[in-house]
């Protein structure tokens, strides 16, 4: 079996600094720490950071001291305020990809645009988008509900930064055609592009794909959905134990791609199981990097 992992595979620049800042905080804020949120999408990596004594809150208190930790996801303006009031020492961790598109929403709301979120109306990056765009913001998941909404005198389109690009381009097409007075922005990230271009052409060229990465990740559920169009056998799992051996040890080709926040040491846990299989690893030089998660988890 020939095995191909993915170059894009695992932590991209936001969610890398996310948890490096976090494990920093251990060291350099004031205690007790926590994030709003779960950080990024990834169990093993937020059972790491409780470990080191980092929890989670859903809600602003009344009252509050210590460090709290912005998701790399961001929140909405009225949360961090909150914080702020409350008493928290407040860290941003947001990823600059998101805080761009937040800045774009803020800026055209102060102008009286409405804006248009392209994305997953429950994930935590879109409800933080939805704060900055005021009355005037609403959220599709698809063209259909797009064309469903009244037209506005003046609007902008955004998408989720991790949303699918081939959806995307359905909704750019839809607007230029039925409301080119919209202001179209390109805000999924580069990341995001690189990820499903990649994995689309991996599954296009092996027998089976594999995408390592947490259930409740959007970015990671995107690769697995682009694998399976190709037509390929796809495997989601979260850690290797959720591998299906018997139909993988079948293939002549596999392909390991993972989302965003998956970290390091999960992707080569995967490829161990793979390679006990009889898989030959054809890992480029410039693949999955360490990152500070997969140290801590070492130590």
């Amino acid at each position: 079996m020939k095995l191909i992992v993915a170059r894009t595979a695992g932590f991209c620049m936001g969610v890398r600094r996310a948890v490096e800042m976090t494990l920093e905080a251990v060291d350099s804020c004031d205690k007790p720490i926590c994030t709003f949120g779960p950080l990024i999408h990834n169990p093993q990596v937020l059972n790491l950071l409780s470990q080191k004594g980092i929890s989670v809150i859903e809600t602003v208190p009344p009252r509050g001291h210590g460090t709290v930790l912005l998701r790399a996801h961001g929140v909405p303006p009225r949360v961090k305020a909150a914080l702020v009031n409350a008493g928290f020492r407040v860290v941003d961790a947001t990823c600059p990809r998101v805080i761009k598109v937040q800045t774009i929403i803020r800026r055209h709301a102060a102008e009286g645009y409405g804006t248009i979120i392209i994305g997953d109306r429950n994930h935590p990056e879109v409800v933080g988008l939805l704060g900055y765009a005021g009355a005037r913001g609403c959220v599709v998941g698809s063209v259909k509900e797009l064309a469903a909404l009244p037209r506005f005198t003046k609007a902008i389109v955004v998408a989720q930064t991790t949303q699918n690009t081939a959806f995307y381009g359905e909704v750019k097409d839809w607007v230029g055609r039925n409301c080119p007075h919209y202001q179209v922005f390109d805000t999924i990230c580069d990341s995001t592009e690189k990820r499903q271009t990649e994995v689309k052409q991996l599954a296009e060229a092996v027998d089976a794909v594999v995408v390592v990465g947490g259930h409740n990740s959007g970015n990671t559920n995107r690769l697995a959905e682009i694998a399976r169009k190709a037509g390929k056998p796809t495997q989601q799992v979260e850690t290797e134990a959720e591998l299906d051996c018997q139909v993988l040890a079948a293939a002549r080709s596999v392909a390991v791609c993972a989302g965003a926040s998956t970290p390091d040491w999960m992707i080569r846990r995967v490829i161990q199981v793979l390679a006990s299989l009889g898989a030959e690893d054809d890992r480029p030089s410039s693949g999955p990097q360490d990152g500070p998660a997969r140290s801590a988890e070492k130590g």
